[in-house]
């Protein structure tokens, strides 16, 4: 994953200038004002890594402690080691690494009484990362202890920055890869947050704030999915579309887009299918974009498993409406009467306590329950008047035979249940089986009321519908017999809510209820 960047001087935006490096921080400890003040005579000018040098001062082990608490991304500490008692020095070296439990920040012990802390003594017994006699350390000495401390004080903290990042990455990836019906926007703007997050993990990445947009391409053209920052503006995006675009299909940033900014392309296959704009307001070291790049392609590989999922998840909505149209097609009658179900069981859903894509996998499979009436005779199904005993036999073996057709497929099993035992009791005196309804899946019990209320208050050729109020009262007679006594409950209390009306009134006149919008995927 290759992150484009550019050099170029900004050209479209100075609403976000950048602001001071971020620079390595020394503490010199030491109780002797000439001795701190020659440090900084000896370091002025210290560059390493295109970045300067900034010294904080502490007279004693005790002022180092309050420093230390104000300014904790020291890189090096210079500390004497005789200053407040004789082994001052030595007992602030213990304070860093035991109490503090910092092991990064690179400690070189400056004495100018070497006789009270002896070299080996203390390279043996303190973790100390260098010792240094006061009366040895000339300016080009100093210059080059302070260059390999903070050299190595960037290389630990790199190491660290790739763990933390790591964990990063680990910790987002089950929300990356959790497979939802949330839409493509809530995801994008999901995996911008984590870009943005994984850009401010420690201080050692340098990135104050950092504005961003997330892209994908239809038809190569550029299509805004998420943005943060300034980038959110619409104006502000239409004015780096095309320089993105070229620099994510061509592997060349072109001219215009602002100093320091980064193109991070999403591929699928190797194709681009879009990009990750960021522009942070410091640049970015060679950690950061390794993080960013590593996160970019694990964000691709969840696009791509995303966009797999919802077509999967179309193909089997639409499966869906073809085995619920067929059994509309067999009986005209009842073809809102799906429509409506699946409204009022999204509903119910929901009212118990389920979250908005269960009460959706629910009004789906409700969408399904007298898909068994396929396989019943048109002179029974359609048949004006009143059903025989023997006909109407045959009328309740629509439950086994929407049990067998739909026993095949595991993703249909919900449905499955619902076809099968919709016409089972709470009492367990209903049929085909016999058995209690608890027994069965929530949306089976859900839909054992509505489908008994729609029919209810339902004009048929046999029929006319009932007051609303009627159907309702014969429900909550029902609780604890024919019907989940925790069912009706909801139920009841969504109907004196007006919740239904809409519905109702559909029935009621025979149209056909429209289709609840949250029942198409999102893409």
């Amino acid at each position: 994953m290759k992150l484009i960047r550019t050099r170029s001087e900004p050209q479209l935006s100075t609403d976000n200038p950048h602001g001071a490096r971020h620079t390595w921080k020394l503490l010199v400890v030491d109780d002797e004002p000439d001795m701190r003040e020659l440090t900084r005579i000896n370091l002025k000018g210290f560059r390493f890594a295109d970045r300067d040098l900034e010294i904080v001062e502490a007279a004693s082990a005790y002022e180092a402690r309050e420093v230390l608490a104000q300014n904790p991304d020291i890189a090096v500490a210079l500390v004497d080691v005789v200053m407040e008692t004789d082994d001052a020095g030595l007992r602030l070296v213990e304070y860093i690494r035991k109490e503090l439990k910092n092991t990064v920040v690179r400690l070189i012990i400056r004495t100018g009484q070497p006789g009270l802390a002896p070299e080996r003594y203390v390279i043996d017994h303190y973790d100390i990362d260098d010792y240094k006699d006061k009366t040895e350390l000339t300016a080009t000495h100093l210059y080059t202890a302070v260059r390999s401390a903070v050299k190595s004080y960037r290389d630990l903290r790199t190491i660290d920055l790739n763990r933390v990042g790591l964990q990063h990455v680990l910790k987002s990836a089950p929300d990356i890869y959790r497979i939802t019906n949330r839409s493509l926007d809530q995801f994008f703007q999901g995996v911008l947050t984590q870009i943005i997050g994984l850009c401010n993990l420690s201080g050692s990445s340098f990135i104050s704030t950092v504005d961003g947009v997330i892209a994908t391409f239809d038809n190569h053209e550029a299509m805004l999915q998420a943005a943060s920052g300034s980038l959110a503006s619409e104006d502000r995006f239409d004015r780096i579309r095309s320089q993105c675009s070229e620099a994510v299909l061509t592997g060349q940033m072109p001219n215009g887009l602002r100093k320091d900014a980064y193109v991070v392309p999403l591929l699928v296959q190797r194709a681009p299918v879009g990009f990750i704009y960021i522009e942070p307001t410091q640049d970015l070291d060679e950690s950061d974009r390794s993080l960013i790049g590593m996160m970019a392609q694990q964000c691709s590989s969840a696009l791509e498993n995303l966009r797999l999922h919802i077509d999967l998840t179309q193909s089997y909505d639409h499966m869906l409406d073809m085995l619920a149209k067929i059994a509309e097609f067999k009986d005209s009658t009842t073809g809102s009467h799906i429509n409506r179900i699946d409204h009022y069981t999204r509903l119910v859903a929901a009212e118990l306590g389920m979250s908005e894509e269960e009460a959706i996998l629910c009004g789906k499979a409700s969408r399904l329950h007298d898909v068994g009436k396929v396989g019943i005779p048109d002179a029974i199904l359609r048949k004006p008047g009143k059903l025989t005993p023997e006909e109407y036999e045959v009328v309740r073996s629509h439950t086994q035979i929407g049990g067998r057709i739909l026993a095949d497929d595991r993703i249909l099993e919900m449905a499955c249940d619902v076809a099968l035992h919709h016409h089972e009791r709470w009492d367990g005196s209903g049929y085909p089986e016999g058995r209690p309804s608890r027994e069965f899946h929530m949306v089976t019990r859900i839909v054992s009321v509505i489908d008994v209320f729609d029919a209810l208050v339902s004009r048929r050729p046999y029929k006319e519908p009932w007051e609303p109020l009627r159907a309702a009262q014969e429900i909550e007679n029902g609780a604890g017999t024919q019907f989940d006594p925790t069912v009706v409950p909801a139920f009841l209390k969504l109907y004196r809510s007006g919740s239904f009306d809409s519905i109702i009134f559909a029935a009621q006149h025979e149209s056909s209820f429209p289709e609840p919008q949250t029942h198409q995927a999102a893409l």
